[in-house]
């Protein structure tokens, strides 16, 4: 794994070494695409444009936000702005990197969150604006331009995590493809048309759920929160 983590540093060394500008677009990439956006933002977007269009961003968002701490659990994975400090990298000069207020986040990091959370999240809005744009002329260019602007958006998020050291590209494209499958599958399984009671018995089995398992997993000596 050393060599995989180390490829990623220098990776993030060349995102780094660009032009100031390119700095202020990746940080506030990286500042917007945070997960809360989802709910704060996506969902109420999706929900103007399709009440079932927005019950699914909401529900999505929900799941891939537990999904993606469950599997940080048993994933773990190191983060950059640590591992170049704990691996002796930082100490011997050899990277060359900058910290940024956005930088110091701790726990697992695999996979991204803001990947994975933001690409699930945003699966059914794509979907729907590729039926809503290809209506109208059948045009086959038409219907890929909202898949190439969700591509181009994620390529963007999982660019700017590398550059502020949150993640190592790894992380990033194991973020990317999670979100995307678990978007797609969820936008099969819609609850649209569950009641309320349903989405509150969720919501609390989701909860109760990663509280059991973080007791299970502290109780069986795995320090999730090293």
């Amino acid at each position: 794994m050393d060599s995989l983590y180390t490829a990623g540093v220098r990776f993030a060394e060349v995102l780094q070494a660009g032009p100031p500008w390119l700095e202020k677009f990746w940080i506030l990439v990286t500042s917007q695409a945070d997960p809360k956006c989802v709910f704060t933002v996506v969902f109420p977007l999706a929900y103007f444009l399709s009440r079932k269009v927005g019950m699914l961003v909401l529900w999505t968002g929900l799941v891939s936000e537990w999904l993606n701490v469950v599997l940080k659990w048993f994933l773990f994975g190191e983060r950059p702005f640590w591992w170049v400090h704990e691996s002796g990298l930082a100490s011997k000069g050899l990277v060359t990197l900058r910290q940024f207020p956005v930088s110091c986040e701790t726990g697992p990091g695999d996979p991204s969150g803001h990947c994975m959370i933001t690409g699930a999240a945003l699966w059914p809005l794509v979907t729907t604006l590729t039926t809503l744009a290809s209506q109208p002329s059948r045009s086959p260019v038409l219907k890929l331009v909202p898949f190439a602007a969700y591509i181009l958006l994620m390529m963007a998020v999982g660019f700017s995590r590398i550059f502020v050291l949150a993640h190592f590209p790894h992380q990033v494209v194991s973020g990317i493809l999670a979100g995307a499958a678990l978007g797609w599958w969820l936008q099969t399984h819609t609850p649209s048309t569950r009641p309320p009671t349903f989405f509150i018995a969720a919501a609390l089995g989701l909860l109760l759920s990663s509280l059991s398992l973080h007791s299970l997993l502290i109780a069986a000596g795995i320090d999730i929160d090293w």
